[in-house]
């Protein structure tokens, strides 16, 4: 086997991991967010103010999340471009 096509296969299989570990952190933060809403909705002892920070904050992870995710993308694509 050439060692350019077991590169490859290496490559498509941590690609895989990746995108596999990053889908499941993706589904848990998105229930975690979920069930943060629904506290702050319910949460009439909160102030407005802690309300919205925690709101920015949660948009801030995804933002950064997504980032992340479009990093690992394109340093998957310089290294496939390799091949």
């Amino acid at each position: 086997m050439d060692q350019k096509q077991i590169f490859r296969q290496m490559v498509d299989f941590n690609k895989g991991a990746f995108n596999n570990a990053f889908n499941a952190m993706v589904m848990i933060q998105d229930q975690n967010e979920t069930l943060a809403n629904t506290m702050l909705n319910q949460a009439a002892w909160m102030p407005e103010e802690g309300k919205k920070a925690i709101r920015e904050w949660v948009d801030t992870f995804k933002k950064g999340r997504e980032e992340y995710k479009k990093t690992v993308d394109e340093a998957f694509k310089k290294v496939e471009a390799f091949l």
